[in-house]
């Protein structure tokens, strides 16, 4: 057998114990939040069909499907029909030697769990996913081809409350995680008014928004022009710009209610989406009273512009409504959301919005949903950098005390006592084999375990534990009873 250099494929990650710690930290708050607003859990699996997956994500999204090669000889049909390898028959020579994908998304599956399970659960339907998703990126900082989405999602309610809560459970976990961020929120009906006033067509729509979505990355100039090669015409790029240009016009004095009434004077999509937006600020508001930091600046940049309250150690919810957010996934009809980590260069670290048909194209139409997602990945590495993980008591669950071996009957009476305090749910472990005293201490001292306890000769006569702190050299002789009580502080 050849011999084989471990590695693992770019964008994919190894977790250790302290790692995985950190993560299921993340994950606990989460799912604790969620399930306070009565989300309840689902799972998927990790490959849904070809059909389920394609055509959901737009013309982007779909390249970065990760394809699972059908079983057996997959080449046999493109032997069968004599296709010639091309890239002109790559679409066809894939559809033929793969018929299932991982899932790029927890969305899409949820739809689709929706519709298979419709007789079964009860709607408005409320549920919450946390599971891996793949996806064939370019890897790059914050970026990963595995990584896990923690989604959470009311199907089969049209009410803007919905969007309400989301927003208050985006602010609540970010809260007790202990990061500062910036909840942006637009809605698509909006981005659908801009291209009806540039006389866009629907079906050019997703080409549009693809363009805005690289505002942050390339700016609106570069962005917009780049639709030349989609075929828009010179009257409908500069139309866009000119719209766009309006919106983020700040030397424009207006109330932003009435530069949007103006613009969208005659645009039905306009004004729904505007009411939308004022109603759910609106709610925000009578909840939140002087909590609220509304950033009301169209600048793209307007994140970084923040106007913080007089108190900064009181909590505030902070609000950014953004005219040119877009989140490029096709699926997206009403509101959307982003939210963004202050005073940290990173990418989104959260996102969602409403679809009004997302189960439609799976036999069950007119069925609204909206969710949000948590880039856990992200998160993660934002509170690394800020450090929020120093300040955080992540041993709670892990080993705190190990019996020392010293073989023979010594190490049978230690395992008896070992039990006795497994079962009080005291995580504690023996050594396996009576080395020397130097390597059992050293594996309690690198694994972080706080006590060490040794029953030897004088223990076992007296029937006492020698119970040794670590990190103060502190010792001392105690009953098993007296030992449980002392472990269980």
């Amino acid at each position: 057998m050849s011999k084989v250099t471990p590695s693992l494929p770019k964008g994919t990650r190894d977790f250790g114990p302290a790692e995985l710690r950190k993560r299921n930290y993340i994950f606990g708050i989460i799912k604790s939040v969620f399930e306070k607003y009565g989300f309840q859990p689902i799972e998927t699996p990790a490959m849904e069909k070809l059909e389920t997956l394609e055509g959901k994500y737009g013309e982007e999204g779909d390249k970065l499907l990760f394809r699972i090669l059908n079983s057996g000889d997959f080449l046999k049909e493109i032997r069968s029909q004599n296709i010639e390898v091309s890239e002109d028959n790559l679409k066809k020579i894939t559809s033929l030697v793969s018929g299932k994908g991982l899932r790029y998304d927890l969305t899409i599956p949820f739809a689709r769990y929706v519709v298979q399970h419709q007789h079964e659960i009860t709607f408005p339907f409320k549920r919450y996913q946390i599971q891996p998703v793949w996806r064939a990126d370019r890897p790059q900082k914050g970026r990963y081809r595995e990584f896990y989405q923690c989604d959470a999602d009311v199907v089969g309610s049209d009410s803007l409350l919905n969007e309400v809560e989301l927003i208050l459970i985006y602010d609540e976990v970010f809260r007790k995680l202990g990061l500062d961020v910036t909840i942006k929120y637009n809605s698509r009906k909006i981005l659908k008014a801009i291209c009806e006033i540039a006389n866009i067509p629907l079906s050019q729509f997703g080409d549009v928004v693809s363009a805005i979505d690289q505002f942050d990355k390339v700016g609106s100039e570069v962005a917009l022009d780049s639709l030349k090669e989609k075929r828009f015409s010179l009257n409908q790029i500069q139309s866009l710009k000119e719209t766009i240009n309006y919106l983020l016009d700040g030397k424009i004095v207006m109330r932003l209610e009435d530069k949007f009434k103006k613009l969208f004077s005659e645009n039905n999509s306009g004004l729904t989406g505007l009411d939308e937006i004022l109603f759910i600020k609106q709610i925000i508001k009578n909840l939140s009273g002087d909590n609220l930091v509304e950033i009301a600046s169209f600048h793209p940049r307007a994140q970084q512009i923040i106007h913080y309250h007089k108190n900064p150690d009181s909590h505030k919810i902070k609000l950014h409504f953004d005219a040119v957010l877009a989140r490029g996934l096709d699926y997206y009809t009403g509101t959307i959301f982003e939210v963004k980590a202050n005073n940290v260069q990173m990418g989104s670290i959260g996102g969602g919005g409403r679809y009004d048909n997302l189960t439609g194209v799976f036999g069950l139409p007119n069925v609204s949903g909206v969710g949000i997602s948590f880039g856990v990945e992200r998160i993660y590495d934002v509170m690394e950098e800020l450090k929020l993980f120093d300040n955080i008591d992540l041993q709670s669950n892990t080993t705190r005390a190990l019996f020392i071996n010293f073989g023979g009957e010594a190490e049978t009476k230690a395992f008896q006592y070992l039990q006795q305090l497994r079962a009080s749910d005291i995580p504690a472990e023996i050594f396996p084999s009576n080395e020397k005293m130097k390597k059992q201490i050293g594996y309690a001292d690198k694994k972080g375990i706080p006590y060490a306890i040794f029953v030897g000769e004088e223990e076992l006569k007296n029937e006492t534990l020698q119970v040794k702190i670590l990190k103060s050299g502190e010792q001392k002789l105690y009953k098993i009873e007296e030992v449980i009580e002392l472990l269980k502080q």
